[in-house]
């Protein structure tokens, strides 16, 4: 029987301070294995409320352009921690221990979409914290858990742990 093989690792984060343990998971993982790492943010959307109030103050087409604006903002940020661990925490490692980091941003359900993106982008395991932004066992995790065609890692992710 053969081990399975873990080309893709589909990192989820919320982009706060308890990311960095679960991100640290993802890469040691990458470096064991070889895996090509897609590090996920979810943006929630705006609700059909919060999105008939905006179409009264602006045009079409400037909400439109703000949303993408917003999409590439959140790219940025991600880029950068991405470039920031990598300095922080990694520096020390050959240059063949870094492993390949692609920021993914996508819109919706942070449950749905972390499994269609799994599925999309042909992850071999899921790897994602265990508490929300709140502090509280995160409805996100138990979701993915449940329903992921692949491996989930769950980190924790609380105060104790960090």
């Amino acid at each position: 029987m053969s081990l399975p093989d873990i080309n893709t690792i589909l990192y989820t984060t919320l982009l706060d301070d308890y990311s960095r343990p679960v991100f640290r998971h993802a890469v040691q993982l990458a470096r064991l294995t070889g895996a090509h790492i897609q590090m996920l943010h979810v943006i929630e959307p705006v609700g059909e409320m919060g999105h008939a109030l905006i179409r009264n103050y602006l045009p079409e087409d400037m909400i439109q352009r703000m949303h993408e604006e917003g999409i590439h903002k959140v790219l940025d940020q991600m880029r950068v921690r991405v470039d920031k661990f990598i300095a922080d925490e990694l520096a020390a490692l050959p240059a063949n221990g870094t492993p390949d980091i692609t920021p993914v941003v996508a819109e919706g359900a942070h449950a749905d979409v972390i499994l269609e993106q799994a599925e999309i982008l042909g992850a071999d395991v899921i790897i994602m914290g265990a508490e929300n932004r709140f502090g509280h066992h995160s409805h996100t995790a138990n979701q993915v858990i449940r329903y992921a065609k692949v491996p989930v890692y769950v980190v924790p992710t609380g105060k104790d742990y960090l």
